[in-house]
């Protein structure tokens, strides 16, 4: 994430980056250390999407600082 934003990792960790899922369990999470994006929790996909052909996670990387 720090790489796509073109930040430098104390950059990304002073722009109060975060990640964001829908609904109430966030699936992902964002490594200071490193800037990857990585997954938090198991992701079940027979649980989220059921008999859905196409299973898609959303989510969004939210900047609160200037970039």
């Amino acid at each position: 994430v720090a790489k796509d934003l073109g930040l430098e990792l104390p950059a990304l960790r002073d722009s109060g980056v975060r990640v964001v899922s829908e609904g109430r369990t966030q699936y992902f999470a964002l490594l200071g250390k490193t800037g990857h994006l990585v997954t938090a929790e198991r992701i079940d996909r027979e649980q989220l999407c059921r008999l859905a052909e196409k299973c898609v996670l959303r989510c969004e990387v939210i900047v609160e600082g200037e970039m």
